[in-house]
């Protein structure tokens, strides 16, 4: 924390000499000065080699020398939760996470992350956005934020349980100790868990001296490749999401005063991204379900976990009443669930 309080501060002081300087400055800017641009992402260093690392590797080559992104891993600079404040006030340049741990500021932040039964499939997320209205709500939204550019969504893996004891009913997830997202945390009280908030890089020690159960934070593809396979033993098959909805975001300013051309590698860089976790995270659940060895496999009957579905619906009215931007997108999630149980296999099954 030491040196987070340091950064902040040198940050605050050159963000200051920079505006200073702005105004003696000479209007043309030196044409071999590269743009530098920090980016913070949700992932720590061993999951950012997959959702992230080679992007924006691919990135600064493509930008020739005229820009380049530097990655730093989850709480690295600031805490997540301080994210969207400290890319405000341009502390940090670029986000990678969802809306919902970055506590934006803005009614949809509430979808970001895992809202429960929202997904069944990775493809549902850029489904919902590029042909739902998703994209133009999230538009809307971060519109009525200064300081900060809501840049686009992307899916992730679904959530799954991932515990030290075997659940095989909604019975034995009461009184556990799960570290989880915000919003997915508020639901899971309904079913006694009790959320539990720690730094990322926490959770694996946390998990072996008994302050956690178990999380609720990924799928299996994430619990063998962060090391959380080897502090749990057992798998829970069913999920309350089907993927993570996270974004990227950038300070309003900066993103503005980057040349078009730029622009657009970046848009580039970012789909690369998304493109990506489509087939790691797909390939990965499937494969560690069959030929992993770390941790086995429990599920929960079907008839039983329907009632943690309808209690999700239940859950989405709350969420809908809050504000008519709200209630638009349940409205949409509603429709969308409806045009894929009507479409049948393999839609929905």
């Amino acid at each position: 924390m030491t040196n987070r309080r340091d950064f902040i501060k040198k940050a605050g002081l050159v963000t200051a000499g920079a505006a200073a300087s702005t105004l003696a400055a000479p209007a043309v800017q030196a044409a071999d000065a590269p743009i530098k641009w920090r980016l913070q992402t949700y992932a720590g260093p061993a999951l950012a080699e997959h959702v992230i690392k080679p992007a924006i590797d691919d990135f600064n080559k493509a930008a020739n020398g005229e820009m380049e992104i530097e990655l730093f891993y989850a709480d690295q600079l600031v805490p997540t939760s301080e994210l969207f404040r400290a890319m405000q006030r341009g502390q940090i340049d670029m986000v990678q996470s969802d809306d919902d741990s970055i506590a934006a500021p803005v009614d949809v932040s509430v979808f970001g992350g895992y809202f429960p039964f929202a997904t069944r499939y990775s493809l549902d997320v850029p489904v919902l956005f590029n042909q739902y209205g998703l994209n133009e709500i999230w538009e809307e939204a971060y519109g009525e934020v200064e300081g900060v550019k809501w840049l686009n969504a992307g899916s992730w893996d679904p959530c799954n349980f991932a515990t030290k004891k075997p659940i095989t009913s909604l019975e034995d997830l009461k009184g556990l100790r799960i570290f989880t997202f915000p919003t997915a945390g508020k639901f899971l009280t309904r079913f006694g868990i009790v959320p539990v908030t720690l730094p990322w890089e926490d959770i694996e020690v946390a998990m072996q001296t008994g302050e956690l159960d178990g999380i609720a934070w990924s799928g299996i593809t994430e619990d063998y490749t962060v090391g959380w396979a080897d502090v749990t033993s057992y798998f829970l098959t069913n999920n309350i999401s089907g993927a993570w909805c996270g974004s990227f975001f950038a300070n309003q300013e900066k993103y503005d005063a980057l040349p078009e051309h730029l622009k657009v590698l970046l848009d580039l860089a970012m789909d690369s991204s998304h493109y990506y976790r489509q087939h790691w995270y797909w390939g990965g659940e499937a494969s560690l379900r069959v030929e992993g060895t770390k941790m086995k496999l429990t599920s929960i009957p079907d008839e039983e976990w329907a009632t943690v579905e309808d209690e999700a619906h239940v859950f989405w009215e709350e969420i809908a009443a809050r504000t008519p931007r709200t209630k638009k997108v349940v409205d949409i999630f509603k429709k969308y669930a409806e045009v894929m149980e009507k479409a049948g296999k393999p839609y929905r099954f």
